[in-house]
């Protein structure tokens, strides 16, 4: 019986393989993605998931699903800011109204908070 080397490469593909019982099977790793995926690609990848499962799992498999979604999550949130900001630069949602009537600030920053989320959702995470 010949002695099998526990780890070989393989210079036409450039891959390693281990033995595993009888078979040599790839050592494979996917690239680390260090940014966070955050609520935006969280949701992104849940409607992926759901509706589009074929990109879903195209990212998923070539490895490029949490560096995409982590681009999504950075994208929106900067989209989202923007949007707020000008929304409450229109509506006259300043300081002085905070300290004037606070819950009436309360209440408008809210609501631009929901349909700047709307916009946000509509516009990037569910298309």
């Amino acid at each position: 019986m010949s002695e099998q080397r526990k780890i070989i490469h393989d210079d036409n593909n450039g891959l390693d393989y281990v033995l595993v019982g009888d078979y040599y099977i790839p050592m494979l790793a996917l690239p680390e993605e260090t940014r966070p995926i955050g609520y935006w690609g969280t949701l992104r990848k849940e409607y992926l998931k759901n509706h589009k499962s074929g990109m879903y799992s195209y990212l998923l498999l070539t490895g490029k699903l949490d560096s995409y979604l982590a681009d999504l999550n950075e994208q929106s949130q900067k989209q989202y800011e923007l949007i707020e900001a000008q929304m409450r630069s229109a509506e006259g949602v300043t300081e002085k109204l905070k300290a004037q009537n606070p819950i009436e600030w309360v209440r408008q920053c809210n609501n631009i908070r929901n349909r700047v989320r709307e916009i946000v959702l509509s516009e990037l995470v569910y298309v």
